[in-house]
């Protein structure tokens, strides 16, 4: 195996709705986030390590990792030779459209197991990218309506919302809004408490109760999530970098390329083109 890392994150344009992840990583590991999409991450060679929730888990050749929209998880390498993998993005409402289609179930959808040993389902997301790879579209989107009503029928089906019925969670879910709305100047911990009504602390732990991280955590999540839709439409990374919070733009590059796993340049170029 190939001890160099390198990573591809682009889109096909015939395929929209889905980003593509081409990467082998040995050192890199991913700081804790989340994804507005799900993620099927088939690996190819090594092992990838994430924390899932509260759990570590693995996923070798043949297996897939599966990650619902907005649920925080890590990455790093499994064995000391990293690991290779092939991955797709695909959107809510893709997700949701086919999960219609072949589980007859409308609404919030999702996965129920984080790795999923399935070396056939590997093989149709190794598919979609080899096929955009080529520009064959119709096998593309052929191959991820495929695999994505696959994995909804073995492991899949409807999410039930939590809903924020505590002081603490309702707390939590101000508090988000409050760092989404002031997201360049975000407050301290004391102060955002203050503005709430609890302390520091109760605070603090409903946040991690409710998001699976610290506020602090999260806001960094937030800030790449909104430097990647600026930098989508063609806003200049030292420009974002400003707009969503960040001192500077080595500050942007360091986060965004722990998050999403290449820098927002390059993130930029391949998509751009």
């Amino acid at each position: 195996m190939a001890t160099a890392e390198r990573a591809r994150y682009w889109q096909y344009a015939e395929l929209p709705g889905v980003d593509l992840l081409h990467a082998h990583y040995v050192r890199k590991a991913f700081a804790r986030h989340t994804h507005e999409t799900f993620v099927f991450a088939a690996i190819t060679e090594g092992v990838e390590a994430f924390h899932y929730r509260d759990a570590l888990v693995h996923a070798a050749p043949g297996q897939i990792a599966l990650v619902n929209p907005d649920t925080p998880h890590t990455g790093h390498a499994g064995v000391p030779e990293g690991w290779t993998y092939r991955t797709i993005y695909p959107a809510v409402d893709l997700i949701q459209s086919i999960a219609a289609d072949t589980i007859a179930v409308r609404g919030a959808v999702g996965f129920t197991d984080p790795v999923v040993d399935d070396p056939r389902a590997a093989q149709l997301v190794i598919g979609v990218h080899r096929a955009a790879e080529e520009g064959n579209a119709l096998a593309a989107d052929s191959l991820l309506r495929l695999v994505t009503a696959r994995m909804l029928r073995s492991h899949g089906g409807r999410l039930q919302p939590l809903m924020p019925r505590s002081a603490g969670a309702r707390n939590a879910l101000r508090a988000r809004a409050l760092l989404e709305e002031r997201m360049a100047d975000p407050p301290t911990l004391e102060r955002l408490a203050a503005e709430l009504g609890t302390s520091p602390f109760a605070l603090l732990r409903a946040f991690r109760d409710v998001y699976g991280m610290p506020p602090h955590t999260w806001l960094t999540d937030a800030r790449v999530r909104r430097a990647r839709h600026l930098l989508d439409s063609g806003t200049a990374p030292a420009d974002v970098a400003a707009a969503v919070g960040f001192s500077d733009q080595p500050h942007l590059n360091r986060h965004f390329t722990r998050i999403v796993g290449v820098p927002p340049g390059a993130y930029q170029r391949e998509r751009a083109a």
